[in-house]
């Protein structure tokens, strides 16, 4: 009889860890407004296109995207009260450096000027760099807490990895291409995957957008130009991923960078 009873015991304990743990599985990560993934929209370098094409169809939608800007654009100089106003109106101002340093040493870099090289800047240097940069961008917008994007991806300055030296001064970091990610327990928000998006069509934006839904997690875009500028895409492709995702605002929850970043980390908490 002992036995009998033990066995039951045995078997209701593996039956109920086993519950347990699938139940713990199947629940979906906590986003806002029960949403099912979420959509982070940012644009680098600070373009004309970006003012002039992506906030109007940005705005239209009730779409809040974050603006990385290399403060040595003239587009940043001549245009500064624009990028001020979109603060007021909730996009986000993100660090995008102060001259936009990135590796000449890699393959097919010759457009990257010799007094902008990356692989001659120390990491003290660029980090006094970034850190001015912030001062900069409050001055606009007042913001205390900001993300950053790691210009090209590259993040050894003079061969060693500057990643570290500034982790602390921001929410959020883009620091490489990559993929969406297939469960948020991948996801370090202070080394986060982005999707560039140049030459995109409207249906692969969206099938992206699907591919996180179905995992529950996150896709972040990096725009550049937006119908105009470098590294472009359509305006017609940008027009059709915002309109598909304020037909499904019920699934996704479309925010700045800095917000989704101040989400993932109150979770991890």
């Amino acid at each position: 009889m002992k036995k009998i009873v033990a066995g039951f015991i045995i078997a209701h304990f593996w039956s109920s860890t086993w519950s347990a743990t699938t139940f713990a599985a199947d629940v979906p990560y906590p986003w806002p407004n029960n949403a099912l993934a979420a959509v982070s929209l940012s644009y680098d370098d600070a373009l004309n296109s970006q003012l002039d094409n992506a906030i109007p169809a940005l705005d239209k939608h009730g779409f809040k995207g974050s603006f990385y800007l290399t403060l040595t654009s003239p587009v940043f100089n001549t245009r500064k009260l624009e990028w001020q106003k979109i603060a007021k109106h909730g996009h986000e101002l993100g660090n995008h450096t102060i001259h936009h340093a990135c590796r000449k040493s890699l393959p097919n870099r010759g457009w990257v000027a010799s007094d902008n090289n990356l692989d001659n800047v120390s990491v003290s240097k660029i980090v006094a760099e970034i850190k001015t940069a912030n001062t900069i961008l409050k001055q606009l917008d007042n913001q205390s807490k900001r993300t950053f994007t790691v210009p090209c991806t590259d993040n050894l300055a003079n061969g060693a990895d500057y990643l570290e030296a500034i982790t602390p001064l921001f929410v959020g970091i883009k620091s490489k291409v990559g993929t969406t990610p297939k469960s948020m327990d991948d996801v370090d928000i202070k080394r986060v995957s982005v999707i560039s998006a140049e030459n995109l069509t409207g249906k692969q934006l969206i099938s992206l957008v699907r591919e996180a839904r179905s995992h529950g997690t996150m896709v972040n875009f990096t725009f550049h130009g937006i119908g105009g500028d470098h590294l472009s895409i359509s305006s017609k492709a940008h027009n059709a991923l915002l309109s598909f995702l304020a037909k499904n605002k019920a699934d996704y929850w479309i925010d700045t960078f800095l917000n989704i970043s101040l989400h993932i980390t109150l979770q991890q908490e």
